[in-house]
């Protein structure tokens, strides 16, 4: 035998060694990391006590999930409100709320935006949706050259759903879209809404790259308030949003692997931390959210793999005040969510720990795809502001395309 056929030979091989061990599914393009950063992959489930973003590579069969917002509407800097980033090792990424002050802790981590372009909400409270216009903008900004896809329930009225909130703030910030616009890539200025009904059991409303959705419903101030199930891989990740303990989370929430569920304060510290009298204080924390030992209970009957609890503000006293009150009720695998807080996820691995982020962090790098994509002209002020150009001034030379 040649050494040439004895390489073709070893080549072919090892091709039908990878065909083993790969999925037959195309597999997911790389993210676009950092300048200055490699991805290594996690070998044995031996990950580092700390989270370094754009440093590890996510398995193929691996699921993670990060809180980027865990506290209330009067977001503090340790606990902006809510949000979740959930990233899969198809390359598929989805974000679960995005609250204020999220986009912050989301830049923190420098990701690929041109991957980040779903968002699941679970209602209109601007503490779960009040940054989707700095993801919007800043994402174009930073990387996304397609459009951002919206998915939200209906309302009891049409001026009460998502379709409506889209439109209202797109109107907002017309301005700013505007001026935008031709500057960066011009498909990067959509959104697309998918507006559902919030009272769907369980039924799909995402189903793509072997990555399905689900939505049953929350009960929580008004109708139109939902829950989501993620199901990837045999893995499944349920996101609450905010709710009353409800018969369909009980349901739906079955089976899974990590289990996102409020765990509010309990009336006297609620009462405390707003200067609520102890009426008002129980009225909200039991009635329209769910307290510590209602998480506790609805996480008993669930049993999940891991219990999350989240939409809090973690002093101390809070703290002792949450737990007590959900050691109460339940007595299984748990993790008091706070922002940055990291879950990775296998079929046989769950992983806690924490994100280590730079606070300068520099924004992320843009790919090609991103540089080459279809712009229209810059805009332009009126001949009137442009007549008030002092002529002290003049500008350095364009430089040559």
């Amino acid at each position: 035998m040649t050494r040439t056929a004895v390489i073709m030979a070893i080549l072919a091989s090892a091709l039908i060694f990878v065909s083993h061990i790969m999925p037959t599914t195309a597999m997911a393009a790389p993210d676009n990391l950092p300048k200055g950063r490699t991805a290594t992959a996690i070998v044995d489930d031996q990950y580092p006590a700390s989270y370094f973003p754009n440093t590890e590579l996510l398995g193929a069969d691996e699921m993670r999930i990060t809180a980027l917002g865990t506290g209330m509407p009067n977001q503090t800097k340790k606990a902006v409100s809510i949000s979740y980033l959930v990233e899969l090792g198809n390359g598929d990424k989805f974000l679960f709320d995005m609250g204020m002050g999220s986009m912050g802790n989301l830049f923190s981590l420098r990701p690929d935006f041109s991957k980040l372009d779903k968002v699941f909400a679970s209602h209109l409270h601007i503490d779960h949706v009040g940054d989707f216009m700095g993801l919007h903008i800043g994402g174009w900004l930073s990387g996304r050259y397609d459009p951002i896809h919206f998915y939200g329930p209906t309302g009891s009225k049409p001026e009460l759903g998502s379709k409506a909130f889209i439109e209202g703030m797109q109107k907002a910030y017309a301005w700013d879209l505007a001026t935008r616009s031709g500057a960066l890539p011009d498909k990067g200025a959509q959104i697309v809404v998918h507006e559902f009904d919030y009272k769907l059991e369980n039924e799909i409303v995402y189903q793509e790259n072997g990555v399905t959705i689900r939505s049953w419903p929350a009960i929580h101030s008004l109708d139109g308030s939902v829950s989501y199930g993620l199901e990837w891989n045999g893995l499944k990740y349920v996101f609450g949003g905010d709710t009353y303990p409800n018969k369909w989370y009980i349901k739906y929430a079955a089976d899974a692997d990590i289990a996102s569920h409020e765990a509010f304060l309990p009336p006297k510290a609620l009462a405390k931390y707003f200067g609520w009298d102890l009426g008002q204080a129980t009225y909200v924390a039991t009635r329209i959210h769910s307290e510590p030992q209602a998480f506790g209970k609805v996480m008993s009957a669930v049993k999940p793999r891991l219990a999350v609890g989240y939409h809090s503000v973690q002093s101390p006293d809070n703290n002792a005040a949450i737990m007590d009150g959900i050691r109460k009720t339940y007595d299984g695998p748990l993790a008091i969510a706070r922002d940055l807080m990291v879950i990775n996820v296998t079929k046989k691995t769950i992983k806690v720990r924490m994100a280590i982020v730079d606070e300068y962090v520099l924004p992320p790098d843009v790919t090609e795809a991103y540089k080459k994509a279809p712009r229209t002209d810059q805009k332009q002020p009126g001949k009137f502001i442009s007549s008030g150009k002092w002529e002290g001034y003049t500008p350095p030379p364009m430089p040559k395309k």
